[in-house]
């Protein structure tokens, strides 16, 4: 019984993985400017939106195959790379106290540095369903 309950929790939490993915996947491709703006300046001006657009795309995919149990860790460990490889984007918004020209609350030092550590338990959420679990 106390197994069923763990399994079931399991599977909320990467549900609910998922669905953050999905959500900000789709973020990418409804307001690629607002991403585009916290793009690291060391990476081109001129790669921003192209970046924007792919980093979608990957939390897109991510989300999908978290859905489905056979390719879940896959989605998992997309999931955990992307999230460790958008933490400059991040950096940069804190550095630039929010993304420029936005309101409250994209456009929000506060929430910009809080974001900073986010990153780190989000990481570790992908890196718990990238595990194998034992039956």
């Amino acid at each position: 019984m106390a197994e069923a309950g763990r399994d079931r929790r399991r599977q909320v939490s990467r549900l609910t993985l998922a669905a953050f993915m999905l959500g900000a996947g789709t973020l990418h491709f409804v307001i690629p400017s607002a991403y585009a703006r916290i793009v690291p300046r060391v990476l081109g001006p001129g790669n921003a939106r192209t970046l924007v657009l792919v980093s979608g795309a990957v939390e897109l995919t991510a989300g999908v195959l978290l859905i489905i149990p056979r390719t879940r860790r896959l989605g998992a460990c997309m999931a955990a790379a992307l999230l460790v490889a958008v933490f400059p984007a991040n950096v940069q918004m804190a550095l630039d106290g929010g993304i420029p020209g936005e309101g409250f609350p994209l456009g929000s030092p506060v929430v910009a540095w809080l974001r900073v550590p986010l990153q780190g338990p989000l990481v570790w959420w992908a890196l718990v369903h990238a595990r194998r679990h034992r039956p």
